[in-house]
């Protein structure tokens, strides 16, 4: 769960006890405690947008700031369901406000209009939690690395066409549980032979155990240097998406918008220039992304931002 940058314990009211009663059945109350005391901003209120928004508020957040810009279009309204049709020309994050609020009066959700690139660094630091949906490269790279900074944890995604893709950073120090079966050690004066006195795994019974695991800056993850011996030898182990997410992100940066299915033969052309130059200066081959790609990536489909949004959600809430 988020932890709060604030310490505070949050007190759960019946109301909330029996609104939740089935999440704090799976992870306890302590956990819904901290996710009730937990703000998060998310910016972007797409399709991924609305279904991240749909999830944390159902999850029970204390608050959630939508973060949006952009006008309400006709792509809008198809990509997501928090905005009425007649919304047309509205801002997107207003729009969205009335139907994200009436999914759980609970949660305090707010709209703001403004553009997230023009926000001050201190902006950031009143959330627990940040949620970037369809940024630039350099925005959520800045974003992440103010947030590491200051222990508020970063989660990236977007969805183009068939693909989406999420990054999180949970910091250089991130402590967790996990849940594992309880290993039953026989007596010590156990006289019944070598396999009795083994170790044994009990299904009937689990432990929770504590670990720790360093998450890198998304900086970092975008930034491997291909020629080195250790990158050469996990390449095989890397899926191809990693590449694609290189292309679509400079073609974000380049054109300051995503893949356009009104513009398909002139943005497959530029996505195929693309694909070339970012391979090429990885020092990689133009045929580990071959030319198949360019069909599936242009829109925003809901299928696709249900399932992404889906596990970018839940683990904004686990983590």
């Amino acid at each position: 769960m988020i932890d709060m940058i604030e310490k505070e314990d949050p007190v759960i009211s019946e109301e909330e006890a029996a609104q939740y009663d089935r999440q704090i059945r799976l992870w306890g109350l302590d956990a819904q405690k901290r996710l009730r005391g937990s703000r998060v901003l998310l910016a972007g209120v797409g399709g991924l947008g609305a279904e991240v928004a749909k999830n944390l508020i159902l999850a029970g957040v204390k608050g959630l700031t939508l973060l949006d810009h952009e006008q309400v279009s006709e792509d809008s309204c198809r990509a997501q369901f928090l905005v009425p049709v007649t919304a047309q020309g509205q801002n997107r994050a207003q729009a969205s406000l009335e139907r994200a609020q009436n999914l759980n009066p609970m949660v305090e959700v707010h709209a703001d209009p403004g553009r997230i690139e023009d926000k001050p660094d201190d902006f950031f630091l009143q959330f627990d939690a940040v949620c970037l949906t369809g940024c630039s490269r350099d925005l959520m790279v800045r974003v992440d690395q103010l947030c590491s900074k200051h222990n508020i944890k970063v989660f990236c995604g977007d969805v183009h066409g068939y693909y989406g893709y999420m990054f999180c950073n949970l910091g250089p120090e991130h402590n967790y549980v996990e849940e594992k079966p309880k290993v039953v050690k026989p007596p010590a004066d156990s006289n019944d032979g070598p396999e009795a006195k083994k170790a044994k795994i009990d299904p009937n019974e689990t432990t929770m155990v504590k670990k720790t695991t360093s998450f890198c800056t998304l900086k970092e993850a975008l930034e491997v240097d291909w020629t080195s011996e250790k990158a050469k030898a996990g390449l095989k182990r890397t899926p191809v998406d990693y590449f694609l997410l290189h292309v679509l992100l400079k073609f974000h940066t380049d054109k300051g918008r995503d893949p356009d299915p009104k513009s398909f033969p002139e943005d497959s052309q530029l996505l195929r220039q693309i694909r070339d130059d970012v391979l090429e200066a990885l020092a990689l081959s133009a045929d580990l992304l071959n030319d198949d790609f360019i069909s599936y990536c242009f829109s925003e489909m809901s299928p696709v931002c249900a399932v992404v949004g889906g596990v970018l959600g839940q683990e904004v809430v686990k983590d």
